[in-house]
């Protein structure tokens, strides 16, 4: 019979099997070119995924009181018995992992973790995984307590959660092309790349987990351009091949930014504004490199 751990380990050796295979035929086929493959991206997303597996065995969570207390307090109690009530949850969760997700880019205290996904300097299948230490910690779960409080249990909201991220695990890649109409509703390879993408064009784009309704209702989708090929990684490139550098990076910054802010309400905006933001007008947040082109 299989038990959850059983598919955990099934699903960790399927994803790291099949992106290290990605990243065999890949340093054949650029062996010879000006960006030959680079195995430290990889082992640094390993390196993540292996660090998050110790720190999941310590009960460090932000979200979970958060979770119990909106079950205490449910209006009502879901039981997941057709059809129906699981798209009607596939739905809810799709449009908390938007919100999620769209706080990770928009507010630095989400950002010092999210922007270790977005670390790598090529997109490839391990960097699906390259998630950051610090997610339980900052309790960026909570975004999908609504779903709890109105009567999912929080076991099946983090489940469902999973299987969102498990999706997004072949989006991962460059080789696949655009996928016809399925773009219109479906995050596909294509969405993703834009989503990875550093140029000033690309920047805060395509937030969906499965879907990109909500990127097209919301006005965050943006289509990949032949003539505008995406550039990955951040507006400033990490180049550390240390894995502690690359953690823990962002979360230094903006704790030298709180330190050097002069009074409480300037710290307190280095923390819920949006990366590149300055005090003194100087940053480099998205909308000001637009304003700069």
């Amino acid at each position: 019979m299989l038990t959850t751990e059983k598919i955990a380990l099934f699903v960790l050796l399927f994803v790291v099997g099949v992106s290290s295979i990605e990243a065999c035929v890949l340093t054949r086929k650029q062996r010879n070119s000006d960006t030959p493959f680079d195995w430290y991206e990889v082992w640094i997303s390993l390196a993540d995924m292996a660090g998050r597996k110790l720190l999941a065995l310590l009960p460090l969570s932000l979200a979970a009181p958060v979770f119990a207390l909106a079950w205490d307090h449910r209006i009502f109690t879901v039981t997941l018995n057709s059809a129906l009530m699981v798209f009607l949850l596939f739905i809810g969760q799709e449009f908390c992992y938007y919100w999620y997700h769209r706080a990770s880019h928009r507010i630095r205290f989400f950002w010092a973790t999210h922007a270790v996904h977005h670390s790598p300097n090529q997109l490839t299948l391990s960097s699906a995984y390259r998630l950051g230490l610090t997610g339980k910690l900052t309790g960026s779960a909570v975004f999908f307590t609504p779903l709890v409080w109105l009567g999912v249990r929080p076991e099946i909201v983090l489940a469902t959660l999973s299987f969102n991220l498990l999706y997004q695990f072949w989006l991962h890649n460059t080789w696949t092309p655009k996928l016809g109409w399925l773009e219109w509703v479906f995050n596909t390879p294509s969405a993703h790349r834009v989503h990875h993408a550093s140029n000033v064009d690309y920047l805060d784009a395509n937030f969906g987990g499965v879907l990109v309704i909500f990127d097209r209702l919301f006005g965050t989708y943006v289509e990949e351009h032949a003539d505008e090929p995406c550039r990955y990684g951040l507006t400033t490139p990490t180049r550390s091949r240390n894995p502690l550098v690359v953690e823990f990076e962002h979360w230094i910054s903006l704790a030298r930014d709180i330190a050097s802010a002069g009074n409480v309400w300037t710290a307190i905006r280095y923390v819920i504004l949006p990366p590149g933001w300055r005090a003194d007008g100087s940053g480099e947040t998205t909308e000001a490199l637009r304003q700069r082109i």
